[in-house]
């Protein structure tokens, strides 16, 4: 079984089609839109897949260990868990970043894969083995300006992989930070930010044949090949781009 936090039409989703085609039962939770929820579970089902889809705030107190332990009980052991859950609160200056505003980026970013952690690490543990796939970008080596929220957060959660690997890693748990350097083409997340007509064009400018945007379901062919990895030669941490964007570190 394969949870998906994070399950929308770019990554998350595309994940999850992947997952379900090689024949996981998968798990979609999104914090909302249950008609798109619904669509995409039903999608994944007339293409011959087993799939559940919940919506779920992981800001709210207990809705993540409420829904690990439901899954556990009533559809079986979580193999893989794709943390995919996004903490963009957009380009902020110090001045205009609230001590509200920078917590939300913390407790999507940080807080939600500890408590995620925290659940499913240990049964993971007692069954001998399991793989923990942890979306990330490239604020979590780079901190720009106008990043202080996501900066900060992206930064916890790279770190938070590391010290999961150091205690976990030796039991069969295989941890992966995911750093995602550069736009997604994806309706949900870039394409809100930008605007339907902003990001229609972008895409027209340097995605679609030209390749320049990554494609969600050729990120979800590298998810699937990481879950499958032998443990001889697990990968702990991965960058990805496009072919045509400079890398995080040589801006």
């Amino acid at each position: 079984m394969c949870l998906i936090m994070g399950a929308g039409a770019g990554i998350g989703g595309n994940v999850a089609r992947r997952f379900a085609r090689e024949g996981y039962h998968v798990c979609l939770c999104r914090r909302s839109d249950e008609d798109a929820l619904r669509n995409m579970v039903e999608s994944i089902q007339a293409d011959g897949g087993v799939a559940s889809g919940y919506i779920l705030n992981a800001v709210e107190e207990n809705s993540i260990e409420q829904r690990v332990t439901a899954i556990e009980q009533d559809i079986g052991p979580i193999e893989v868990v794709v943390y995919n859950l996004g903490a963009q609160i957009g380009d902020r200056a110090l001045n205009d970043t609230s001590y509200k505003a920078f917590e939300m980026g913390w407790r999507l970013a940080t807080f939600g894969l500890f408590r995620m952690a925290s659940l499913v690490c240990p049964l993971m543990q007692q069954r001998g083995k399991g793989t923990i796939l942890v979306t990330s970008a490239t604020a979590a080596v780079r901190g720009n300006g106008g990043q202080h929220s996501h900066a900060a957060a992206m930064g916890g959660r790279r770190m938070l992989c590391q010290t999961l690997n150091a205690e976990f890693s030796p039991q069969g748990i295989h941890v992966v930070h995911i750093l995602i350097d550069g736009a997604v083409d994806a309706p949900d997340t870039l394409g809100k930010m930008l605007g339907a007509e902003k990001f229609q064009q972008l895409r027209e400018a340097k995605g679609m044949e030209h390749d320049g945007l990554m494609l969600p379901e050729k990120i979800a062919d590298t998810y699937y090949h990481l879950a499958q990895q032998h443990r001889s030669a697990w990968t702990h941490e991965i960058d990805m781009r496009s072919f045509s964007d400079r890398p995080w570190w040589n801006h």
